[in-house]
């Protein structure tokens, strides 16, 4: 007989049922741990640290007497903390390395791509910590002696300008091989302006290779047979001299440079050899534009010309961004080629260049839903 007397405990055995429950609910020792009811917790995230890249930037085109100074001012704003110049057999490249004080500048030093130094617009590249430490082992290879290459410093020490170019008397008849390389021609050149230019030479027009762009079109580049290695380093007294209203540059060249430029189709074929000039049409095209660029900043660009919208035809990529070209008519022939002398000139922060274009070429990108 169980006993009932007023000292019993209360209750019954659901009572004790939800007491047990509750104890297993908070995890008493005596049931063990809560393995049966929660899953094993998560491992904890792993990170991977990646360092910042090396504040390096490359450039190219350079004119050929550039100062570090000239290069901290193109960069004005960012700090410039070296300025390494490339030189190969002793020669200025055109092309340097410089480093900046924090990796968040590299980006804005890109935003300074295409624009001037002097008269030459400068092209600005990412790089690498290798690519620049390779560049100072090539310059401490190639210079006299082997003597360490001279580099600007950054926290307000002068800056040693790069050496300049060795004058014609200075340069070695071995550097010449009968063969110059031309650039800064107006894309209207001819091989007689060529030869004109050269007119103290005895050069004929099949000795003049004017060089084409990916589209066939003129490059401002050429190359320049001379009857001997002594002629072509005698015509090197032209260098920087203007041919129209630019200014053109010469390099020795090789005959195997001359035949690579043939083997690989870059050289303007007889169809557009002077088409610019002999054959004025009113349409011409940009290049260089600002992805951001309308309209009616080309019609701003074009302020002393009668252009409408409809005129103006910015050409996109095939996924519908802007390629930073445009066609645009103008009323007729010779109100393009006065527009012309707006090549080069800013639009923005951008440098633009002119070319003459034809309504089959527009027509052509039309139809190509560009």
């Amino acid at each position: 007989m169980f006993y009932r007397g007023k000292y019993a405990d209360g209750g019954d055995a659901r009572e004790m049922g939800l007491k047990r429950q509750r104890l297993m609910d908070h995890g008493s020792s005596y049931y063990g741990p809560n393995y049966m009811y929660d899953p094993p917790p998560p491992p904890p995230p792993t990170y991977s640290y990646v360092p910042p890249p090396f504040p390096v930037v490359r450039l190219r085109g350079l004119p050929f007497d550039c100062a570090e100074a000239e290069i901290v001012d193109f960069f004005h704003g960012l700090d410039v903390i070296d300025v390494l110049f490339v030189h190969k057999s002793g020669k200025f490249t055109g092309e340097a390395y410089c480093v900046l004080g924090y990796p968040l500048q590299i980006d804005f030093a890109l935003q300074r791509n295409r624009q001037n130094i002097g008269r030459r617009y400068v092209e600005v590249f990412r790089s690498r910590k290798d690519e620049y430490y390779k560049a100072i082992a090539n310059e401490v290879l190639d210079a006299p002696g082997g003597s360490p290459p001279r580099r600007g410093g950054g926290g307000g020490g002068s800056a040693a300008a790069p050496p300049r170019a060795r004058s014609l008397e200075e340069r070695d008849l071995s550097e010449f091989k009968g063969v110059l390389r031309m650039r800064g021609l107006p894309f209207s050149t001819s091989k007689e302006e060529v030869v004109n230019f050269f007119k103290d030479y005895k050069i004929s027009e099949d000795k003049v290779h004017l060089i084409a762009n990916s589209e066939g079109r003129a490059a401002g580049e050429a190359f320049v047979e001379f009857a001997s290695a002594e002629d072509s380093k005698a015509a090197m007294a032209k260098d920087r001299m203007t041919l129209g209203r630019r200014y053109v540059e010469l390099f020795p060249a090789s005959r195997d440079e001359l035949e690579e430029a043939t083997s690989k189709g870059r050289l303007m074929s007889r169809s557009f050899e002077g088409t610019e000039e002999s054959e004025p049409t009113p349409v011409l095209r940009m290049r260089g534009l600002p992805f951001s660029a309308g309209k009616d900043d080309i019609i701003d660009f074009f302020e002393n010309f009668k252009l409408s919208e409809e005129s103006i035809h910015i050409t996109y990529n095939y996924e519908g961004r802007p390629t930073g070209e445009a066609f645009v008519e103008f009323a007729n022939a010779e109100d393009a080629k006065l527009a012309l002398a707006k090549d080069r000139m800013t639009l923005g922060s951008r440098y633009i260049e002119l070319f003459q274009s034809s309504p089959e070429d527009l027509n052509e990108s039309l139809s190509r839903g560009r």
